[in-house]
């Protein structure tokens, strides 16, 4: 035999028996003994602090009832295809920029007194 194959046999027969004697240092289990210790006396609860109810909070609506509906705009697709000319698309372009302005001025209101 060689001396490698030696040195390789003997490595392995030493791993062999560190791996055997680990398995011989596992811990004991304790034996289970059969009578259980008696419970442990049992502190009756704090009685639970009396807390006022708060009144729930009514939820408010936002958007007002005041506000009126969305108008309608002038300038659809359909009336913009319909219309004679340039100067016909852009004065409905004009309208419906008007309108909305107004509407979004109006919705801004609102939504600055919801927040």
């Amino acid at each position: 035999m060689s001396r490698v194959a030696l040195r390789t046999a003997v490595g392995l027969a030493a791993c062999g028996l560190l791996l055997g004697a680990c398995q011989s240092l596992k811990p004991k289990v304790a034996p289970v003994t059969a009578i259980a210790p008696p419970p442990a006396p049992v502190a009756k609860p704090a009685p639970a602090p009396v807390v006022a109810k708060a009144a729930a909070p009514v939820k408010k609506a936002c958007v007002p009832k005041t506000l009126p509906k969305a108008p309608k705009y002038p300038d659809t697709d359909t009336a913009l295809r319909d219309a004679g000319g340039a100067a016909d698309r852009y004065q409905l372009m004009a309208a419906g920029r008007i309108l909305r302005e107004r509407r979004l001025s109006e919705l801004e209101k609102v939504v600055d007194g919801c927040r």
